[in-house]
């Protein structure tokens, strides 16, 4: 029997065996799309919400949103590999997908988690030389940012109910690389009631641009919750977008 290319376990400790080298790759992950395309592998699907970068996704087809497939556009472009996220998927979706397809899951919510993703799916798909290329230009941006802001601060993330980003989160460990405290204790991302907000006296309350698409309106909203806070808006992607979009954000 011959030695397959890639036998390892995903993220998720799923055993992932790939015969051959995948050249016919299906994202469905945004931050993940990115970061192939940038290292040059084959991707051949994408959700609608893979943005970047512009100019070479909009060649790439839509095989729906991160949790909702078109079953019939995947099944025409005829993957070897798919690549998903537990978080930003559907666990349905995936268990279906799993039935004719072989699907490397990433799953973390560190920084260190997103390095080890991006060093793993380079080797599998034979762009380590491009992989630690992007790594070490990251590592020169995680450095230089380190402790480079400080304040406890509140990251909104919806409204309708009101929920922010708590800890075990990406988002969590980004701001804290950044010198933040986050003042959310409860873990991943809880829902707030008035009396909870209320309780909290963060230094800065961050509305980030995705998932809600919080606008200058939502401002005046926060100030009046916390009138001694600042209130900013924020780009949703510096702070939840891993990958090469980490070269391409400021904070």
């Amino acid at each position: 029997m011959s030695t397959p290319w890639f036998s390892e376990l995903d993220q998720m400790g799923r055993r992932v065996t790939l015969p051959n080298l995948p050249k016919r790759i299906v994202s469905l992950v945004p931050s993940i799309t990115e970061y192939l395309v940038d290292i040059g592998a084959p991707v051949v699907g994408r959700t609608k919400f893979c943005l970047h970068p512009n100019d070479q996704v909009k060649a790439i087809p839509i095989i729906g949103g991160t949790k909702k497939f078109d079953w019939n556009k995947i099944h025409v472009l005829e993957p070897d590999l798919i690549v998903g996220n537990k978080e930003e998927n559907y666990e349905e979706g995936i268990r279906e997908l799993e039935k004719d397809f072989t699907i490397w899951m990433s799953d973390f919510d560190k920084l260190q988690g997103s390095l080890d993703m991006m060093a793993i799916l380079g080797r599998l798909m034979n762009r380590e030389a491009e992989a630690k290329s992007v790594l070490q230009k990251i590592h020169h941006k995680l450095d230089a940012i380190e402790n480079l802001k400080y304040g406890k601060v509140l990251y909104m993330i919806w409204k309708g109910p009101w929920m922010a980003a708590g800890k075990d989160t990406y988002i969590d460990d980004m701001l804290n690389h950044l010198g933040y405290e986050n003042i959310i204790d409860q873990s991943r991302y809880p829902s707030l009631g008035d009396d909870d907000l209320h309780k909290l006296k963060p230094d800065i309350v961050m509305l980030s641009s995705e998932p809600f698409p919080f606008k200058e309106k939502h401002l005046e909203d926060m100030s009046v919750i916390f009138p001694d806070a600042s209130i900013q808006l924020v780009d949703g992607e510096a702070y939840s977008w891993y990958g090469t979009r980490l070269l391409k954000v400021d904070f």
